[in-house]
């Protein structure tokens, strides 16, 4: 994997919102917080735009995209926000300059899309937050994001959960938005699920949702692959009038009967504040014991 090299102070951050149309609020305070920590910052030219449901046109988007990779002096792209709209373009841009002078991509949500073609490159990717969650993240999120990016690999624990299984692998880090992994199995960008320790976020899902995304993951044969699983903020979950009363515990452990993988819950990414940022195509171990989860990385440097 092409692991983009770090950042200095003076280099430039260029902010774009491949997706949902954005608020100016957010965006400038991300701004100013990445200038206050001695970066440079660059809005695209539809950042803050508008077009129905997006920022801008389909047209636009890719316009915006495409000018950060190929910028020769942008070191990371940082999507404002998600909602929906990434793969609308992800066909459209040119990614070879990024094979030519890989830069950081980060966000998580909607741009897990991103993160599935840049793993199919050869590239790794930043899962963390966006403008839109800047001045509601945690410190620990923020810093977890600038210390990537500076070229550290911060360890991230949380204490143990009830329904956690035991046990530690290694693997590569794929992951991101339940939905999006979903919806991109059997296509071109699905993740090689092979060997790899993955990591499942979601928002606003209705239950019965997400066992039909866990038995599509089953019947594709991810979850024979995979080597040890994370379930990051499964949040605002809905049940339906006639409740089906299950549990993501439920749902998940269903599929891991006989398994003796390591499987963790409540792990510090997703859609809430304490959304930390993590290394998508890295090498990383898993440990899930008695007391805490930890997830570090292996051969960083």
């Amino acid at each position: 994997m092409i692991t983009p090299p770090p950042l200095k102070e003076g280099d430039l951050i260029y902010i774009t919102a491949p997706a949902k149309a954005t608020d100016s609020a957010s965006v400038f305070f991300a701004k100013t917080f990445l200038e206050e920590n001695g970066f440079r910052v660059l809005l695209s030219a539809h950042c803050l735009g508008a077009h129905r449901y997006f920022s801008g046109t389909d047209e636009e988007r890719i316009s915006d995209m495409q000018y950060g990779i190929d910028h020769p002096e942008v070191k990371a792209i940082l999507c404002a926000r998600g909602g929906y709209g990434c793969v609308r373009i992800v066909d459209e841009i040119n990614w070879a300059n990024m094979l030519r002078e890989p830069r950081w991509v980060i966000g998580f949500s909607d741009i897990t899309v991103f993160h599935h073609r840049l793993m199919r490159l050869g590239i790794q990717s930043i899962h963390g937050s966006m403008p839109l969650n800047f001045e509601k993240n945690t410190s620990d999120a923020l810093i977890t994001m600038l210390n990537i990016l500076r070229g550290e690999r911060p360890v991230i624990t949380c204490p143990a959960s009830d329904s956690n299984k035991l046990g530690e692998a290694d693997g590569i880090l794929i992951g991101g938005n339940l939905s999006i992994v979903y919806s991109m199995l059997g296509t071109d960008d699905a993740y090689i699920f092979d060997h790899s320790i993955l990591f499942l976020e979601d928002l606003s899902e209705q239950l019965y949702h997400l066992d039909r995304m866990f038995f599509a993951l089953k019947k594709t044969g991810a979850l024979s692959k995979i080597k040890g699983l994370i379930i990051g903020g499964m949040t605002d979950l809905e049940d339906t009038d006639n409740p089906t009363g299950l549990t993501i515990e439920e749902i998940v452990s269903q599929h891991f009967r006989y398994s003796q993988i390591p499987i963790c819950y409540h792990f510090p990414i997703g859609h809430f504040s304490d959304n930390r940022s993590v290394i998508v195509g890295a090498n990383v171990q898993l440990k899930v014991d008695k007391l805490t989860t930890g997830l570090c990385y292996l051969n960083s440097f």
